[in-house]
């Protein structure tokens, strides 16, 4: 039989063929019995090909009809269902078998419609359907998201009484629960009269993908009250619950029994629980499962690599990925996606331009959310030429594509252009969805561009179907507030139809301190500190309202205010790239190697500044200090200084990119327009909100910012 498994179906069937030939009709039915071994022992299709082609020439296939059904069942499983329904066509009376190994092939296959349009025409063949067709069918309507015909289904299956019938109850979980309708799923479940370990997965797996999350966690422990121990599928599901809820608690109970188990070595759940801790922030926890585990296949590298990106430790994901890469793991798209963030969070012009070059060596380019990611990329790497060009030559766009470049002329103060492309999407029948809307509500807010803003957040609305998210609340806020309607963007909150969330809080805020609203400020900061006690970057805009008035007692008592509840500031810092190596400078630093270079480009700087007309504006430094100091204090912003490196460190007439983690001094605003028509040079700033494209003394946001 081993030897029969490596045969050659051309050369045993000819001997066969031939002697066929020379046999009486009757005497054909011999070799019934060896052509039905070799039905069993085909391991691909062309031996299965082969096969059929000998049995059609021979006539063999009229000799019994169990032959032609097993073709049929044979095909199927192959997945090739146009030589299966050619078949089954053929067949007279075919029986409830072989419906059901059509239905089961075409759900298989991934043709879920052609399973339920079979299953009707077997019902209207007159076949009564068994618990076998239904498991199938439902299986389809899950693939298919046909929740209207699974619920005719479900009424047929009431009507025959096989509602009871513990596999047709498991289908019918698990077909609400793909469709997302997750109140029939649990009325399904909640009456069936026995459950399985199959019943308890599903359902925890429906809640802990369409939610409520906290219901997955709590099926989970009834599940084991039952008397039923969770399997690798359980703790998979219970953890990506736990992973959505951000619950770190719940989770580290279920992996300690997990863990006792022994399930935390099976791959997936691995998998499941790095994902949990990272999504958790708890990154060193994550790291420690990923270093356990046994096995490890390419999700568990894109897990822990999109884990460290999306907590912002870009060393370690970049370090984890060329890890990968020496280890012999071939990267997959996934693993593109995850890691392209992370350049585009070091805004590494250079570091970006070579993995885009990787990525078209291995033949990534062409993939629509590889493209999507390295549109956004560039864009945050200060190149948003380069970023259209990505953009224009990709094969197809989805909504993730067009939303990147919106929001990247956005960020630009672009606001025309984002909007132009928001028109081109529309036209080439792309839906846009919420992200969308959040970039276009920023794109008008960073341009001023409030009648537009105000006409996108009713489209939305009226056009589109979209409820609104706080996201799209602190949008409007936001470009309310900058364009300093801060009594209207207050009505605007007050009249939200859920309570606002520090966001929308956190962007009033913002307004305020733009414009020096400190009456409204307060009023705001009691609000977000209620929400969002720990957040420095709160406390902090507070403080500046108060120091931009001169209330220095008012800003002791915010600073106070923060030690009482262990807050810190967030230290601000300039980043530039040089020769592929990140240089960062924080204010006053002075322990670069090329410190005393930098301190004299900016005293020479400073002194033709000066003659060209530069004032600092002191209004800027937030300390109670004389104006010398102020002055002083200004001229070792980590702006400045990495801008200056850049002077000493790259050739003439090249662009300048750094980027600043928070937003950028006023002062250093005004100085780098000064900076960049002394040296002629382009200077491209990158702050926590937008970029400042800086050229012959203006910039790209048109000192609305």
């Amino acid at each position: 039989m081993k030897a029969l498994r490596q045969f050659d179906a051309h050369k045993l069937i000819s001997g066969i063929h031939r002697e066929t030939l020379h046999k009486p009709q009757g005497n054909k039915s011999l070799y019934l019995p060896t052509y039905a071994s070799l039905l069993n022992i085909c391991t691909h299709i062309k031996q299965l090909s082969q096969l059929h082609a000998h049995m059609l020439i021979t006539g063999i296939m009229n000799q019994d009809i169990n032959l032609s059904s097993r073709l049929v069942s044979m095909y199927a499983m192959f997945g090739s269902m146009a030589n299966a329904r050619q078949l089954f066509d053929k067949i007279p009376n075919q029986n409830a078998f072989l419906w059901n190994v059509m239905i089961r092939g075409y759900a298989t296959s991934g043709s879920c419609e052609g399973a339920i349009e079979l299953y009707y025409q077997m019902e209207k063949a007159g076949i009564s359907p068994d618990t076998f067709t239904f498991n199938f069918v439902l299986k389809a309507c899950a693939g298919s998201l046909s929740s209207g015909e699974g619920k005719e289904i479900h009424d047929q299956i009431i009507k025959v009484g096989l509602e009871s019938d513990l596999f047709v109850g498991n289908a019918l979980v698990g077909m609400y629960s793909k469709c997302g309708e997750m109140g029939k799923a649990r009325e399904v479940f909640d009456k069936m009269p026995k459950r399985d370990i199959v019943s308890w997965n599903e359902m925890i797996a429906g809640y802990s993908i369409n939610g409520p999350y906290e219901e997955a966690i709590a099926l989970h422990y009834k599940m084991q009250e039952s008397g039923i121990e969770p399997d690798s599928f359980s703790y998979n599901f219970a953890f990506k619950a736990c992973a959505e809820m951000s619950a770190l608690v719940e989770g580290k109970a279920i992996h300690d029994h997990a863990f006792r188990s022994g399930f935390e070595s099976v791959v997936f759940v691995g998998n499941s629980l790095v994902a949990m801790y990272a999504k958790c922030g708890e990154l060193e926890s994550a790291r420690e499962v990923f270093d356990r585990m046994p096995t490890k296949d390419v999700v568990s590298w894109n897990t822990m690599i999109g884990g460290y990106a999306h907590n912002g430790s870009c060393d370690e994901a970049l370090c984890l990925f060329n890890q990968m890469q020496s280890e012999g793991i071939k990267p997959t798209t996934v693993t593109m996606v995850s890691v392209i963030p992370v350049f585009a969070e070091l805004a590494a012009l250079q570091q970006a331009k070579w993995i885009h070059g990787y990525i078209i060596k291995s033949g990534f380019d062409s993939n629509v959310f590889v493209g999507s990611a390295l549109v956004d990329l560039y864009a945050k790497c200060g190149s948003i030429e380069t970023a259209r060009q990505v953009f224009d030559k990709m094969f197809k766009r989805n909504v993730v594509s067009w939303s990147a470049m919106i929001d990247g002329y956005g960020m630009y103060g672009q606001g025309d252009k984002a909007l132009e492309i928001y028109s081109q999407m529309q036209q080439s029948g792309v839906k846009p969805d919420h992200v969308t809307f959040i970039c276009v509500l920023s794109a008008c807010s960073h341009a001023g561009l409030v009648e537009e803003g105000w006409h996108y957040f009713d489209c939305m609305i009226r056009d589109h179907r979209i409820t609104p998210c706080g996201e799209h609340y602190a949008c409007m806020v936001d470009l309310l507030g900058r364009a300093g309607h801060l009594d209207e963007a207050r009505d605007f909150i007050e009249k939200m139809p859920f309570e606002p969330g520090t966001n929308v809080w956190g962007a009033l805020l913002g307004a305020c301190s733009i414009h020096c609203n400190i009456e409204l400020g307060e009023w705001v900061a009691k609000r977000v500190f209620d929400l969002d006690p720990k957040n420095a970057g709160r406390y902090v805009l507070l403080s500046n309202i108060y120091a931009a008035a001169g209330r220095w007692n008012d800003v002791v008592k915010v600073r106070t205010l923060m030690r009482e509840r262990g807050v810190r500031k967030i230290a601000g810092y300039s980043s530039i790239e040089v020769n592929n190596k990140i240089h960062a400078f924080l204010v006053g630093d002075k322990s670069h190697p090329e410190s005393e270079k930098i301190y004299a480009m900016l005293e020479d700087l400073g002194v033709l500044m000066k003659d060209a007309g530069y004032v600092p504006n002191t209004n800027f430094v937030l300390h109670d200090v004389e104006e010398e100091v102020k002055e002083d204090l200004l001229g070792s912003h980590s702006e400045k200084l990495a801008i200056a490196f850049g002077l000493l460190s790259t050739s003439p007439g090249t662009p300048i990119r750094i980027t600043k983690n928070l937003r950028v001094c006023g002062d250093c605003h005004i100085a780098t327009k000064y900076i960049s028509k002394i040296v002629k040079r382009e200077i491209i700033v990158r702050d926590a909100n937008r970029f400042h494209v800086v050229k012959e003394g203006l910039c790209s946001c048109g000192d609305y910012w």
